[in-house]
């Protein structure tokens, strides 16, 4: 930028920033949030620095003011550690209550509300009083065992013990705190909260961290994670970790959510009262008030949690893939930044889906330096009137992809450009179209290049018919070359087609058509995940396939049908049935048939295995561990990544490694290979 490239973008800064200041201080309004304010400020200080000789006196800048582990173990989650859907508004909210009356047809909640800590995920699990294990969420049904780290934190109880209840009216019954006692004698006790850093605490570590040349942390939450997953206990011993408790897991015959609460106070650990709402009114009353009080808080917050309060009631709403219905994370404004459009580019999803992406001039918002952020769709782009050249607010809000959210079109140069939407797919040239109800854009052509190849990458994916050594590479050039259409094409390629492609010598072909042919037995629900209906992901589809038991039984279920299944709401029971009326769709599905495609039954056949846990170890020679784990399924059986006292049987392959010796010191039963075999027939 030369130098009166700069000036002219410094005036531009002042006036902007000049009327800000003046409708939030002033007339009390403010179009902009404070984090976005303060980038703009960000960008004329860097200005200023890189040009000191612009710097004027009436510039807003120029204001006064154990032993280490090898490596962690894996532990299954008893009852899966399930995340939270998020909602920004009242009316997200009001949305929320509408949906949950139609699912259980009542008119009447009472919520339970509290701050959302934004911290680690941990469980806790104490046996006769004790802790005796700790594990982080994972993907929600597997986590690793961090019990050594979790016992360094000082706000974790190590033994359990009833305290007194605060003096807030209310008291426990009498019931439930026998029932407690009775555990802490004799019984399991399972917890949950977050482990988290101060803010003072977190400033404190990362200036001692700076000044010995160590790497810094972007926010507490990280250094939080990064603390309690180091497999050196000493190191999480060093950090000043505080774990915040939110859920007792135990049913300790408490009805009602905000009795947890009580619960985990009068056992001994940091928690929140909270509070019980009535209606949606004082939920939102509540959410104003944590959200002007969020800055007097030790550590940071990004929301309120809303629950169900009448434990039946929340357990009898379900879960909706890997979040429950009758929660709601109620989330304050998303951390926004300023930064500059470069360009505007168009991405072409799996189901012909045209989403603008904004390509930033990099920035770092909510501790991540991002440099692309979605538009959405055309609308979008109108409804905000971008141009590529703008400066924009970009905002992140957690894990959420980075969207752009607000435009300054007073900081144009007179150089930006209008991005209109092509009236063709910028890939194969078909005329886009668009559904009704629908703001975004598709291409219909099913022979579309850059939709075929996202659709095939999703086909051979590990989750799906996890073909190896077919790479998107090769996939691409399978496509150009006319070899494949669909996916159904890849199991009648012959090596002959293979050999002409370039770096394809007859070894590597024999091998890809052998890797292709390996994986054309495959189970319902992969198959299911495979076929990439909208809105359906892993765990819907192993939902169908035990609730069907076959894809025929699934191509013919009615809407209302797909409705009732447990942990399927409106729109996905909508994708699915809609899948399986388009002609194209159920054709593919024959044709996968006809080129050799099996389905292994993915229904449990019987329950010989049932109530036995195995743990496998080592490789097997008739079977992967993964299937000989789906075999187990199938009678009835649970596998585990790890040995604990509640394994039945280790089942031992080839090189077996450590979990081997544990299971001889803990005496659990050692089953090879050749007996495993016989136990399955």
């Amino acid at each position: 930028m030369t130098k009166g490239e700069a000036k002219k973008r410094i005036d531009k800064l002042k006036k902007v920033i000049s009327y800000h200041r003046y409708l939030y201080h002033v007339l009390d309004r403010q179009e902009a949030s404070d984090a976005a304010f303060d980038s703009l400020k960000h960008e004329l200080y860097e200005l200023e620095q890189e040009f000191p000789e612009l710097i004027t006196p009436g510039s807003p800048t120029q204001r006064v003011g154990g032993k280490p582990l090898k490596q962690f173990k894996k532990v299954k989650h008893r009852i899966p550690m399930l995340s939270i859907e998020d909602v920004f508004s009242g009316e997200e909210l009001k949305k929320w209550e509408d949906y949950l009356g139609r699912m259980i047809l009542s008119k009447k909640f009472e919520y339970f509300t509290e701050p959302k800590i934004d911290g680690f995920a941990v469980t806790l699990i104490y046996k006769k009083g004790i802790l005796v294990s700790g594990a982080t969420r994972g993907d929600g049904r597997i986590g690793e065992d961090i019990t050594q780290n979790l016992k360094t934190i000082e706000s974790i109880p190590l033994k359990l013990k009833i305290h007194s209840l605060p003096n807030t009216g209310k008291k426990l019954p009498k019931k439930i705190i026998k029932k407690i006692e009775r555990l802490i004698k004799k019984g399991t006790i399972e917890i949950r909260g977050e482990v988290y850093i101060g803010k003072k605490d977190f400033e404190k570590l990362n200036k001692k961290l700076k000044k010995k040349g160590g790497k810094t942390f972007a926010n507490p939450r990280n250094l939080a994670a990064g603390s309690i997953r180091q497999l050196d206990p000493k190191l999480a011993a060093s950090r000043p970790l505080k774990f915040f408790a939110y859920d007792v897991i135990t049913n300790l015959g408490h009805k009602k959510h905000s009795q947890s609460h009580q619960i985990l106070f009068s056992l001994g650990l940091k928690t929140d009262l909270g509070k019980e709402c009535k209606n949606l009114k004082e939920i939102i009353g509540y959410w104003n008030n944590i959200s002007k009080k969020r800055k007097s808080f030790s550590f940071q917050i990004d929301g309120v949690v809303v629950t169900v309060n009448d434990r039946s009631v929340f357990k009898k709403l379900g879960v909706v893939g890997k979040s429950p219905r009758g929660i709601r994370a109620f989330k304050f404004s998303p951390q926004e930044v300023t930064t500059v459009i470069k360009d505007i580019r168009l991405q072409i999803g799996r189901t012909g889906a045209l989403t603008p992406i904004a390509i930033l001039k990099p920035v770092r918002v909510g501790g991540v330096v991002i440099s692309r952020a979605t538009l959405h769709n055309a609308e979008e782009i109108k409804r905000l009137g971008v141009r590529i050249g703008d400066t924009v607010v970009v905002s992140r809000a957690g894990d959420v992809i980075p969207a752009i959210t607000k435009v300054f079109p007073k900081l144009r140069s007179g150089r930006e450009k209008e991005f209109k939407l092509p009236k063709d797919c910028p890939s194969c040239g078909t005329k886009l179209l668009r559904q009704k109800q629908e703001v975004i854009w598709r291409c219909p052509n099913p022979n579309c290049f850059a939709k075929k190849k996202r659709y095939f990458h999703h086909f051979i994916s590990k989750r799906a018919f996890d073909i190896v050594g077919l790479g998107p590479k090769i996939i691409n050039k399978l496509i150009e070359e006319g070899l494949v259409s669909d996916p159904a094409d890849l199991f009648k390629l012959k090596e002959g087609d293979i050999l002409p492609l370039e770096r394809f010598a007859k070894k590597s072909a024999q091998n890809l058509i052998k890797a292709i042919q390996s994986k054309n037995i495959v189970s319902l629900s992969k198959l299911i995940y495979a076929l990439g209906i909208r809105n359906i992901g892993e765990q819907t589809s192993q939902d169908l396939a035990d609730h069907f038991g076959s894809l025929d039984r699934l191509k013919k279920a009615s809407f209302s049908e797909l409705e009732k299944i447990k942990d399927i709401g409106p729109i996905v029971a909508k994708s699915i049935y809609e899948f399986f009326q388009k002609k194209g769709n159920l054709e593919l599905v024959e044709k996968l048939k006809k080129s050799g495609v099996k389905i292994k039954s993915s229904k449990i056949k019987s329950s010989k295995l049932k109530g036995l846990t195995f743990v496998l170890t080592g490789s097997l020679n008739v079977m992967t561990r993964g299937e000989a784990k789906e075999k187990i399924r199938l009678l009835g059986g649970d596998t585990s990544e790890s040995i604990s006292e509640k394994t039945d049987f280790i089942i031992v392959g080839n090189d077996p490694g450590s979990k081997f010796k544990k299971a001889k010191k803990l005496k659990i039963k050692i089953m090879e290979e050749k007996e495993f075999l016989k136990m399955l027939r």
